[in-house]
């Protein structure tokens, strides 16, 4: 029962400190106002996380992990063309949408904001978004590669263009301009469809 109910604990905490850096940014949040929204005592806090710098961290890493969980779990099954365009559009789609959210934005701009004073944060934040994902692809497409789906050398160049293909003009509207950016639904299935008919005209083995 007491795990339980440290379990809670840690849980409110955490959610109360992405609110707050979410919306005070780093240097603007400080552990007393973390405290009084999960309700529980400073002492509570630092008893949980050793530092706000710590908490941070784990803010990064749980959400950067929690979204690409919703994606590489997706396992390529296509044994012929017209499912590896299917399955790569459905994991274009879900990458868009997952990392497309005002949160995730949010999060990144302020690891991004940070990364001259803690540029282990944004190692955090690469490790366990775009390398992650990079590496899942890869391994994903050297499958397609042995079922004589996909064409390449490097499966690792084949994942970076196939992300880039897919997300770069849509993320880095929403990094730079703002949440009021971030495509709608019907503007990242295009952006999907077209990232992928581009990258099979470069790595297909057949005609889609």
């Amino acid at each position: 029962m007491e795990q339980g109910r440290s379990a809670q604990k840690r849980r409110a905490i955490l959610d109360a400190a992405t609110e707050v850096f979410l919306r005070s940014g780093y240097l603007g949040t400080n552990m007393d106002e973390i405290a009084a929204l999960s309700e529980v005592s400073k002492q509570t806090v630092y008893k949980h996380f050793a530092s706000k710098e710590g908490l941070f961290i784990e803010i990064v890493t749980s959400m950067t992990g929690a979204a690409g969980d919703a994606v590489h779990t997706m396992r390529p099954t296509a044994e012929d063309s017209a499912a590896l365009s299917k399955y790569l559009f459905d994991y274009a789609f879900e990458q868009l949408t997952v990392v497309l959210t005002p949160r995730l934005m949010q999060l990144r701009r302020l690891v991004v904001g940070e990364v001259a004073r803690f540029p282990e944060l944004a190692k955090v934040l690469y490790e366990r978004g775009p390398m992650r994902a990079m590496a899942a692809l890869a391994t994903a497409f050297e499958s397609l590669r042995e079922r004589g789906l996909l064409k390449f050398d490097d499966s690792a160049m084949a994942a970076a263009h196939f992300n880039w293909l897919v997300m770069s003009e849509a993320l880095n509207r929403a990094m730079l301009l703002g949440d009021s950016a971030i495509p709608s639904e019907a503007e990242l299935r295009r952006q999907a469809t077209e990232g992928v008919r581009a990258f099979l005209a470069a790595y297909g083995t057949q005609q889609s």
